[in-house]
């Protein structure tokens, strides 16, 4: 009976700031802004053969790196393949990397980082040991690693970029629970006989989401632009299916002559990264109880 009161307290309490968090998201324009792009390009990459005007795949000899027009919109590439055509497929592959390499940073980092910061001793001080070996190495290097050994195609480098970001939010997690394990209420859920189970997904994991969320929100914006090196490198999404990387490193053969071959991927992983970036910024406002 205690423990059920003492369940239903934590949620009302935890459901509070949550809507206090939407009512200050609501406020800032940038973020709702970056929700708003971000929206865009996640409705595209969902309707791509609705609202491709071509197939990404079909070459046309007649149409060969041909400057934006009334039938080509962005232009066409050194195939004659239609470069608006290939920009919206190959949002597919950038969201892809994005959502998938995060959530499997997540889907990883967050047990360990609830069972170091949890337990502590000789456990945490041994996954702390790895993660500090996996932090010594830039993310990006890692994951270049990561994708070479793999083998070069989209799922070994959403993988790799994955395993390169599980440092970052294995320590973001272990430092959060560390800071809460302490609490009043920890301290209450313990005294009433709760198992460690128990405390740790119904009291500690609900109090430690925010700040997670809002590292997610960045890591994404990371994963794209990682992505996009892969696939730039060769070792991710594989020709002739659309990239934004891919579409960047064959255009780096024709700047002079077909300029438009590199600007629209270009803006389209800045303006993609930005809104990423927007919206997290936002959510870490949101999320902050000491702002207002």
């Amino acid at each position: 009976m205690t423990a059920g009161i003492l369940d239903s307290a934590s949620a009302d309490a935890g459901a509070r700031p949550w809507r206090l968090a939407l009512r200050r998201l609501a406020r800032r324009r940038a973020a709702l802004l970056g929700l708003a792009v971000v929206a865009f390009f996640i409705a595209v990459a969902v309707a791509a053969p609705l609202v491709a005007p071509y197939d990404p795949l079909a070459t046309d000899w007649r149409a060969v790196r041909k400057p934006p027009s009334a039938l080509h919109l962005f232009g066409t590439d050194e195939l004659g393949r239609d470069v608006l055509a290939r920009l919206i497929w190959g949002a597919r592959a950038s969201l892809m990397a994005g959502l998938v390499s995060v959530s499997i940073a997540v889907g990883v980092s967050v047990p360990l980082g609830l069972v170091s910061g949890y337990l502590g001793g000789a456990v945490d001080g041994l996954l702390m040991r790895m993660i500090d070996a996996m932090l010594a190495i830039p993310f990006l290097i890692l994951a270049i690693a990561l994708a070479a050994f793999l083998g070069p195609n989209l799922t070994n480098a959403m993988i790799a970029i994955g395993v390169a970001q599980t440092p970052i939010f294995t320590r973001l997690t272990r430092g959060q629970v560390l800071a809460v394990k302490h609490e009043d209420y920890i301290e209450a859920a313990r005294a009433v006989g709760n198992s460690h189970r128990r405390i740790v997904l119904r009291h500690i994991l609900p109090n430690v989401l925010a700040p997670i969320l809002v590292q997610a929100t960045l890591a994404i914006a990371a994963a794209i632009i990682a992505e996009a090196a892969l696939s730039f490198l060769g070792l991710g999404q594989q020709p002739p299916a659309p990239s934004w990387g891919s579409m960047l490193n064959t255009a780096t053969h024709f700047l002079s002559q077909a300029p438009w071959m590199a600007v629209w991927p270009g803006l389209a992983i800045f303006s993609l990264v930005l809104s990423f970036n927007l919206l997290g910024d936002g959510l870490r406002d949101a999320l902050d109880p000491r702002r207002g």
